[in-house]
């Protein structure tokens, strides 16, 4: 069993930056990826960006390319998502989400975390 914590959600101007992270703690695994998903109110969970932890490979979607990084530490067992010049857009719950692979797709993450509100004025 996996357990993920998110943090370092909160309330921030647009244009401005804002580190998240996700804690795993639990059974872990070589090839295991952590991905980050958002939902805003009303929308469907979308894919944001996944690493995994061996290797380093990255994905991420088109929308937060450029603006979006994604990096892990892995003798904290943590993943991080640094945003930066965020939009109102950008507004949502985050969520990071375990998996044995590098996947985009929400329904292929065993482990979620409970999620961390960022919200992004205008």
């Amino acid at each position: 069993q996996v357990q993920l914590v998110e943090s370092g959600g909160g309330l921030v101007q647009a244009g401005g930056s804002l580190t998240i992270s996700c804690a795993a703690t639990g059974r872990t695994f070589n090839n295991a990826a952590v991905g980050w998903f958002r939902q805003a109110p009303g929308k469907d969970r979308e894919f944001i960006a996944a690493i995994r932890f061996s290797g380093g490979a990255t994905s991420y979607a088109d929308s937060v390319k450029g603006r979006f990084s994604i990096s892990r530490d892995r003798a904290k067992n943590m993943v991080y998502l640094q945003m930066n010049s965020l939009k109102p857009e950008d507004t949502a719950v985050y969520y990071c989400a375990a998996n044995r692979g590098l996947a985009t797709v929400a329904a292929y993450y065993d482990y979620w975390g409970q999620g961390t509100q960022v919200t992004v004025s205008s």
